[in-house]
């Protein structure tokens, strides 16, 4: 006979094991589950080609400058010799140059990632790195919300500055030395430099950690490595290295909680561009001097 009892005993047994919900919602389930051992060692596979990449583009950004200047410098030393050596550092043309070869340095960049992500065009690119709008909120709540963050974090980072005092940086003396480098600085820091970025941290390397080794790792050891590239530039200002490190976790964070990384662009587009508007303006407040 069929009873109430043998009903309730039989329900268990039909039931199918339910895999644990995601934490945040726009993630996907796979990289919340325990992976295989074939799927992990596939996952470490994929964090040494992001660190490898990441190593690249460290690499793009520090000799393509050096290249797209050398003619300049060749050119100076053929014409005047050993007496254009003295005044290379403040040469106020070489270090326009060494600014104007970002561009092509990020180019490169985003180039070679692409190349390696997209496996020569067979996979969607942005899809892969999570270039994406959150499921969760619609894009233009999302952008408002990141705007308004940034407004925030550019705020704080006035009072920290405040509070620690401002001293010059190797990028402040690059910017002072002439208004065409001001302008070339601005202009990478708002065009080229989120995106780059933002593909090389938010999008590469934390998309291979987080599935190898999950946010909790993730998040720390990429935000770290993103404001450690920039300590040695700003190392003469300990308010600009609390600032960056608190937009890289800042960033890094909002990467985690949405799934994807058009936040994350966002918050680093709207946060340069404050700045840059304000590179800009101190560049025709200052014009008579940087000519």
């Amino acid at each position: 006979m069929y009873t109430e009892q043998s009903s309730q005993q039989a329900t268990p047994l039909e039931e199918e094991p339910v895999a644990p919900p995601a934490i945040f919602p726009d993630h996907d389930v796979q990289s919340t589950l325990v992976l295989e051992p074939s799927e992990k060692w596939l996952a470490w596979l994929e964090v040494g080609k992001a660190v490898l990449l990441w190593v690249t583009s460290f690499l793009l950004l520090v000799s393509v400058p050096v290249i797209t200047a050398l003619p300049y410098v060749i050119y100076q030393l053929a014409t005047f010799g050993a007496k254009a050596a003295q005044v290379f550092a403040t040469d106020k043309n070489l270090l326009f140059f060494s600014v104007l070869g970002i561009l092509p340095a990020h180019l490169l960049t985003l180039s070679v990632i692409w190349m390696v992500i997209s496996e020569g065009g067979r996979k969607p690119f942005w899809k892969t790195i999570g270039f994406e709008w959150p499921e969760s909120m619609p894009p233009v709540i999302t952008t408002i919300a990141c705007s308004v963050l940034a407004l925030l974090l550019f705020g704080l980072a006035q009072l920290v500055t405040y509070i620690y005092g401002e001293r010059k940086t190797d990028l402040d003396l690059l910017i002072e030395s002439s208004l065409y480098a001001r302008l070339a600085t601005a202009f990478m820091a708002t065009v080229t430099a989120p995106l780059v970025e933002e593909v090389i941290y938010r999008g590469v390397l934390y998309r291979a950690l987080e599935k190898a080794a999950g946010i909790a790792v993730a998040v720390p050891i990429v935000s770290l490595l993103f404001a450690g590239v920039h300590v040695y530039q700003y190392r003469n200002n300990i308010a600009v290295i609390i600032v960056i490190t608190l937009l890289s976790i800042v960033l890094t964070v909002s990467r985690a909680l949405s799934g994807k990384m058009l936040p994350a662009f966002i918050i680093h587009l709207v946060f340069n561009g404050i700045q840059s508007f304000f590179i800009v303006l101190g560049g025709f407040i200052n014009a008579d001097s940087l000519k």
